[in-house]
């Protein structure tokens, strides 16, 4: 069929890295599972099973070499996905076909190999969510120092610098670094459980010997790295797994949106803005348009991987007994899209964070306009310590804020509310030239980027001192 007549995923034609669409591909998914079928032979071998060298290495000169041609063949005919590579395989290694998948059941393939895989994805995700946090750090280090609006209900409130909101930014993903960190630290393997988890197949294997199966499952967990199973389990790993690690996926989601709706609002005030290429056209109809377009796509992305836990959340709910198969389909779905979406965001927020446009003309002028309305505490303390009265000073400059305020809602280009208490004799003669300084209304701004990324963003850097970003060539389109 023509590939142009077909539903094309855009996860992967459009937004994941070559590196994370592969390792949700088939040929990882079955390679590993072959991988899973050595390590199995080979840990029954040491504990004394009839398997032969012969038929080890005839299964691992297989492990990459599958035939999916064959394996859909199979797959047709028995309906079911195990069976079809386990006669693909057994075609392929024919002296070892008698001795696969000894003992098992499907799930020691299926459950192990999404473990392996989950663990190495969230691997990805951790280190382009370093290099995000490094690369905010950077620009944090840098505009430290740089007075703006700070806005409550997206309204003018005390100043803030354009460091220290990014630092803001930058914490939410440190503590989905932690998150991150907490799910890899936490995953386990399944192990060699059986049908329901009691491993009664592999006992009666090592004819009642308990000890052997225990070296059996501790042999193949070692096999992949995992130095521990999951204590018990029915004949899957609890699907809770799967819903906390797609609850860690979601944090990253919810940090990347919060970032993106602050860009696209900043934009607005023209004093942020994403990175614009010189040939990048912003609207097919507006020529001038410059649309923050990286920012909504962050955006876009992230409200899809908030909403996958939740069927995660009712998979996990709704598993019955021992074992379920409405667990599988929508997992093929929810686990690999969830993994490629938030790889996505995570590569537009690396395209966006070391590339962030500030303009400090425009962010002076919007501090010029408000200023004199937040001085006007400072001014109030000063006249109240001068000898005036408190009430009656904070009754005037309340009149006198509001015809400043319709004055410039009328069309003036400039905020004459100092100018209107200058004049007013209820004031005594004050630094009315002091208070106009930014530099006195943005607090601890300075010491907390200083402190923050001290105290914070040091530790992770040494930590993960290799914080390359993803080669450019491995992204289809930022």
């Amino acid at each position: 069929m023509n590939p142009y007549e077909i539903y094309d995923n855009p996860l992967i034609g459009r937004y994941a890295s070559r590196r994370m669409a592969r390792l949700w591909s088939p040929q990882v998914k079955f390679s590993t599972w072959r991988r899973l079928w050595v390590a199995l032979a080979e840990a029954q071998r040491a504990l004394g099973l009839a398997i032969t060298e012969e038929q080890i290495h005839a299964l691992r000169s297989q492990v990459e070499s599958i035939d999916f041609a064959a394996a859909e063949r199979y797959e047709r005919r028995f309906r079911h996905d195990v069976m079809a590579h386990i006669h693909a395989l057994g075609d392929a290694a024919p002296v070892a076909r008698p001795i696969i998948h000894l003992g098992a059941t499907s799930c020691f393939v299926t459950d192990n190999a999404d473990l392996i895989v989950l663990r190495e994805a969230l691997g990805v995700l951790r280190e382009k969510v370093v290099a995000a946090i490094d690369a905010l750090a950077v620009f944090a280090e840098a505009h430290k120092a740089l007075p703006c609006l700070g806005y409550t209900h997206f309204q003018p409130a005390q100043l803030v610098t354009v460091g220290k909101r990014a630092t803001l930014w930058c914490y939410d993903l440190v503590l989905d670094l932690a998150e991150i960190e907490r799910r890899i630290a936490a995953m386990k393997f399944l192990g060699v459980k059986g049908t329901t988890g009691t491993q009664a197949s592999f006992l009666e294997l090592f004819d009642g010997d308990g000890a052997k199966v225990e070296t059996l499952d501790r042999m193949v967990a070692q096999a992949f790295g995992f130095e521990r199973t999951y204590p018990v389990s029915g004949q899957t790993y609890s699907r809770k797994v799967d819903s906390q690690v797609l609850a860690a996926l979601a944090g990253i989601a919810e940090s990347a949106h919060r970032f993106g709706t602050d860009l696209r609002l900043l934009a607005h005030e023209q004093e942020l803005e994403e990175p614009f290429e010189a040939d990048q056209i912003g609207s097919s109809a507006m020529a001038y348009k410059r649309n923050p377009m990286r920012a909504e796509r962050l955006c876009a992305l992230s409200r899809f991987v908030m909403a996958l836990p939740a069927a995660a959340g009712q998979t996990a709910a709704t598993q019955w007994l021992e074992r379920t198969l409405d667990d599988s389909a929508i997992r093929r779905l929810t686990l690999p899209q969830a993994f490629l979406a938030a790889d996505a965001i995570l590569n537009l927020y690396l395209n966006v964070a070391p590339g962030l446009v500030v303009h400090p003309a425009v962010i002076a002028r919007h501090v010029a306009e408000q200023l004199p309305l937040m001085a006007t505490e400072n001014l109030l303390m000063a006249a109240v310590q001068a000898g005036g009265d408190r009430q009656d000073l904070h009754e005037r400059i309340r009149v006198h804020a509001l015809a400043a305020a319709q004055r410039l809602k009328d069309g003036a280009a400039d905020n004459d509310l100092l100018e209107r208490l200058r004049g007013d004799p209820a004031f005594p003669s004050l630094d009315f030239g002091g208070v106009l300084d930014p530099g006195r209304y943005i607090g601890r701004s300075v010491q907390q980027v200083e402190e923050f990324l001290d105290h914070e963003v040091e530790p992770i850097r040494q930590r993960y001192p290799d914080r390359r970003r993803e080669d450019p060539d491995s992204l289809v389109r930022v």
